[in-house]
């Protein structure tokens, strides 16, 4: 059976997919026996196309790449959709949910998600804002309607996080998660340890693209916050919301007081945890300095790593890329797989 998929959402995750899939596309087919055809992309700033009989995903990338709308791009197909009537109207299965994130108030996503559960399409995305705000809400939706809802891509980019803790450590008891959650952070403080002051090495992470031009959610830790909430929601059962999260960023950590740390023995990284107590789950995302034997310590750069505290294993840390073009990309195509094989 033919996958119909829907990209709401065309930037740079949606590019990255688009990628995977024309190179793989034999691939796919051979060794997962998957086959599909893009029937509809709709992104705000790029334009909309939607074709039922399939659209040649390899011109729209390069479309794009050139700079132009995909509604300009002599594409066959309807263009001019909006996203909710792509999601509605469009002949999909599988919808690819890939905008921009807003922690705070979760829209557009929220309303593209649901929009997609309720005209019985399954969802797969990458956007982090409607899994920690809305998660049992849109979870519950799929289940009723006996939808798949898979979000890989919210926590660690293309990093199995989710899946290793539903699949394979299936069984274990997770008793805390604690971790590096967000990179731009972690390479801020991996140049601060290097001599840079925090204002030089926010800068530099701008140039190189770690961080936005407007970095709050990074440097004041929301983007690690709405992470810990989407761990303590999907894998400890939890019903934590921000106002239950203690959060700290890095914005007041000095030179001084990282080079005494170094001095010391010590690193200090922005650690997001998540802790079960009997029948109570805390989160907290703040800065810690800690010991140079902490696993977490050695992770340095725009890199991700969590330890998962287990009752049969002890901890297990997991590290890896937490954003990329590719890489965020990838969580997408190991949603899509894990969806057609439950399928």
């Amino acid at each position: 059976m033919t996958a119909n998929l829907a990209f709401i959402g065309f930037g740079v995750v949606g590019q990255g997919l688009a990628e995977i899939l024309i190179d793989k596309k034999e691939e796919l087919e051979e060794k997962h026996d998957f086959t599909f055809r893009v029937v509809a992309i709709c992104d705000t700033l790029k334009g909309s196309i939607n074709n039922p009989d399939g659209i040649d995903l390899k011109a729209a990338l390069d479309a794009v790449n050139e700079g132009k709308k995909l509604d300009d791009a002599g594409l066959a197909g309807e263009t001019g959709w909006d996203a909710i009537r792509t999601i509605h109207e469009s002949n999909a299965d599988l919808v690819l949910e890939a905008t921009y994130t807003d922690i705070k108030t979760g829209e557009p996503a929220t309303s593209h998600f649901l929009a997609a559960l309720e005209s019985g399409k399954d969802l797969a995305t990458t956007n982090k804002g409607p899994v920690a705000l809305h998660f049992r809400d849109l979870n519950g939706l799929a289940s009723a309607k006996g939808l798949h809802f898979r979000f890989e891509g919210t926590v660690m980019s293309g990093t199995p996080v989710l899946n290793l803790c539903s699949e394979t450590l299936a069984g274990c008891e997770i008793k805390s998660i604690r971790g590096i959650l967000n990179g731009t952070t972690n390479y801020i403080l991996s140049e601060m340890e290097k001599g840079m002051s925090y204002e030089d090495a926010l800068k530099q992470a701008q140039e190189l693209g770690y961080a936005e031009a407007v970095p709050d959610a990074d440097v004041l830790g929301w983007d690690a916050m709405a992470k810990v909430i989407i761990l303590s929601n999907t894998l400890m059962d939890a019903h934590l919301s921000t106002d239950d999260i203690d959060c700290t960023g890095i914005t007041e950590i000095s030179l001084e007081e990282v080079n005494a740390a170094v001095a010391e023995g010590f690193r200090w990284k922005l650690i997001g945890s998540v802790t079960r107590e009997g029948d109570k789950v805390t989160g907290r995302v703040a800065p810690e300095k800690i010991p140079l034997s902490d696993p977490l310590a050695a992770v340095m750069g725009p890199t991700n790593a969590l330890t998962f505290d287990t009752d049969l294993l002890g901890p297990v840390t997991i590290q890896g890329a937490g954003a990329g073009r590719l890489e965020t990309g990838f969580s997408l195509l190991t949603d899509i797989l894990a969806i057609h094989r439950m399928r």
